[in-house]
């Protein structure tokens, strides 16, 4: 069997990587299923990987924050690296993935915010519809380094409905912005309205939104969270060497509202150590440790 990657690690990662390497994926791998959830401000797709048939559900995403796309890069090599060794009948980090495959079902949205990626790795066309909104909002610098938010200047990460109202005051920021702006109301971009409406649809057991940074795992959301979640959060720790943070003072993020709304695990994981974005020379490190959450969340 060709065993070159199809998934390149590179620092110009962006939304046509992804589906260039999905597309040559599902061409080698056959048996993977992608499903398009849903389209950005832009008309992006936001595709969602689908990896077993088992009765549990799991659901990982990235990318949230544009300039946090190295978390694409993950996902997208853990894909990969999963398929490989179904495939060819080997274990992955000791776990036999066809007995795995059997009993778990891995819904995986490698890319949330495509439009806020591809601005930060490949800057504004004047072309763009949003082009003076952008700009203004990025109070008219070109550098898009700090660009967390989607294409309308709205961070998708404070957009979700578990008190959305208190984090809009206490962010204090009114209009678009490069990060930190929860928009107009709860779920009012596209991007977050899609991923929301995937999970519903799914009723997930367990949830993981991979950000970057910090070495960190947020895990409870105003005491809704069940207590098998402090029984898994020991495991991630202990696998990772990531520190467990239970409680923040933060509201309306995706872990916050699948929480909220349904009282099972979910978790925040912020990879690696530095300033976003964070370098693509720090992928192994990061990869050597958040690929062990990766598959500790299949095997609990």
């Amino acid at each position: 069997m060709n065993h070159e990657k199809i998934v390149k690690v590179h620092d110009g990662y962006c939304h046509k990587n992804l589906i260039d390497d999905l597309s040559r994926l599902i061409e080698k791998y056959p048996l993977l299923e992608i499903k398009n959830v849903g389209k950005s401000v832009l008309g992006r797709s936001i595709p969602a990987v689908k990896l077993g048939d088992g009765p549990r559900k799991i659901h990982y995403n990235g990318s949230f924050h544009a300039n946090e796309w190295i978390t694409s890069l993950l996902l997208m090599v853990f894909i990969e690296k999963f398929l490989e060794a179904k495939a060819n009948n080997e274990d992955l980090f000791g776990v036999n993935i066809n007995d795995l495959w059997q009993k778990r079902t891995l819904w995986v949205i490698p890319m949330v915010n495509p439009d806020g990626v591809d601005l930060v790795q490949n800057g504004l066309s004047p072309d763009n519809p949003y082009y003076k909104n952008v700009l203004q909002a990025n109070k008219g610098s070109t550098n898009f380094r700090n660009w967390k938010a989607n294409i309308r200047g709205v961070d998708l990460n404070d957009q979700f409905p578990a008190n959305w109202e208190r984090e809009y005051h206490r962010r204090n920021i009114t209009e678009p912005a490069p990060m930190n702006y929860p928009g107009p109301n709860a779920l009012s971009e596209p991007e977050a309205e899609a991923i929301a409406n995937f999970t519903i649809e799914q009723e997930f057991d367990l949830v993981i939104a991979f950000h970057t940074q910090g070495e960190e795992i947020y895990w409870g959301y105003e005491k809704l969270e069940p207590e098998e979640s402090g029984k898994i959060i020991k495991r991630f720790q202990k696998v990772s060497g990531y520190r467990a943070i239970r409680y923040v003072d933060s509201d309306a993020g995706y872990k916050d509202w699948f929480i909220y709304k349904w009282q099972k695990p979910g978790f925040t994981v912020e990879c690696g150590l530095g300033q976003n974005p964070l370098p693509i020379s720090q992928f192994q490190a990061i990869w050597s440790k958040v690929s062990k959450i990766m598959i500790e969340g299949l095997i609990i």
